[in-house]
């Protein structure tokens, strides 16, 4: 097999170039989660920002704040858990079909999530 490096370079530049595209996409995937039956929803963008909450009236209660701070953080990180994996499935289509045969020879991408 012939190993050319000006190839594998610009292999590597198309990468970055790629890569830097779906990253600059993950601010527009946008997820929402729900705690406690909908009362809690929690959405977040790909860049595993919280961008609102939304909390029913009806589960805000003065004498019971830690239900109403449990759910929040419940929505929050299943949020987030949802973002991490959008944010993945993101990145895994911006490598798709970039190295042929599984990626360069002794390079484990899976550390990356692809």
């Amino acid at each position: 097999m012939d190993f050319n490096m000006a190839d594998m370079f610009g292999k590597i530049q198309e990468m970055q170039g790629k890569v830097q595209e779906a990253q600059s996409k993950l601010g527009e995937v946008v997820v929402e989660a729900e705690a406690g039956g909908g009362m809690v929803k929690v959405k977040a963008n790909g860049l595993r920002k919280v961008l609102s909450i939304n909390i029913d009236k009806d589960v805000v209660d003065p004498n019971d704040m830690e239900m109403l701070e449990d759910l929040v953080v419940a929505g929050v990180n299943k949020a987030l858990e949802m973002a991490e994996e959008a944010a993945q499935k993101e990145m895994q289509e911006a490598y798709k079909g970039m190295m042929p045969g599984g990626g360069l020879p002794g390079m484990d991408l899976s550390k990356f999530g692809l």
